[in-house]
């Protein structure tokens, strides 16, 4: 899923190729993806775009006469931008937005639809698809520790909570706790002031570095390969490969449709966190330590 340094260059982006312009025409390839009928779509044609900005991982198109396009891309959503009139893809084109000057083609992988579009109308429209949560590169220490400890949940759950921290999701999260060199699945209401300093900067180091580590792969460009995995990363995507602080085998842990990749080594003091699909057919087998865990690989080798 686009996560905030992502939705933030799609933003910036848009800003740079969509503003100004005067939108001509939707066109719908699934009628799936949009979410809203009052105002109908129709109404936002013929309307200029008067700027762009991110609500969590959303991204709202700001139109004349308080019109508001509302993209949310959820996991497999991706916004490519096209010359004018381009034809959709087949089986990945949900919507195409046509501008004079090019158009933005909103497409979506797999077989899951999850991807919105809402049009609504006013402000306060607007903000009833804010999830309500904290602004990390625009807060302080005090609000972002007492937003962290509003509720009691693991570290990795509480940074990708929409309704406490906006715009983290499972990637930058991964790497979050590895910078701050913290266990994902230590208790939010448990940590020591240092700790809450040290989660504190690794939230606004991480997400600033990868904000400008997109910016300038980018360029003047659009965005083309937006990713959850990339070769830069330290623990996320990286399973058994070397921590590169360290050089202990990156592990994860593998729940629902999510994952926690970690280093044993740098986060939790050498002990593996147990994978609860793995663990569960190893059961008393299951390695506690990092050396275990190499000891178990090695067996048959």
């Amino acid at each position: 899923m686009p996560e905030l340094p992502d939705v933030t260059v799609y933003c910036e982006a848009l800003d740079r190729f969509a503003v100004g312009q005067r939108l001509e025409h939707i066109r719908l390839a699934s009628p799936f993806v949009l979410r809203s009928v009052s105002p109908p779509l129709s109404a936002v044609n013929d309307h200029e775009v008067l700027g762009i900005r991110r609500v969590g991982k959303r991204i709202v198109l700001e139109f004349e006469n308080h019109l508001f396009l509302i993209i949310h891309l959820m996991v497999a959503g991706r916004l490519r931008w096209r010359p004018p009139l381009a034809k959709m893809p087949r089986k990945q084109g949900l919507a195409a937005f046509d501008f004079p000057d090019g158009t933005l083609l909103f497409t979506e992988a797999g077989t899951k639809k999850r991807a919105s579009l809402h049009l609504v109308l006013g402000e306060d429209a607007v903000q009833e698809h804010d999830p309500g949560g904290l602004e990390v590169l625009e807060s302080s220490l005090v609000d972002f520790h007492e937003r962290l400890i509003s509720e009691n949940h693991t570290l990795k759950r509480s940074l990708t909570d929409p309704h406490l921290f906006s715009g983290i999701g499972n990637a930058y999260s991964d790497e979050i706790l590895h910078a701050a060199r913290l266990s994902p699945m230590k208790w939010s209401t448990r940590l020591a002031t240092d700790e809450v300093k040290k989660l504190f900067d690794a939230v606004q180091a991480t997400l600033t570095l990868w904000i400008e580590r997109l910016r300038e792969e980018l360029g003047e460009n659009f965005p083309e390969k937006v990713t959850a995995f990339r070769p830069e990363m330290a623990v996320h995507g990286k399973f058994a490969k070397p921590c590169p602080r360290c050089g202990s085998p990156v592990q994860r842990i593998v729940y629902a449709e999510n994952q926690a990749n970690y280093c044993a080594t740098c986060q939790t003091g050498g002990k593996l966190l147990k994978d609860r699909a793995l663990s569960q057919v190893l059961k008393d087998d299951w390695p506690k330590t990092i050396d275990g865990w190499e000891e178990m690989k090695g067996v048959g080798t």
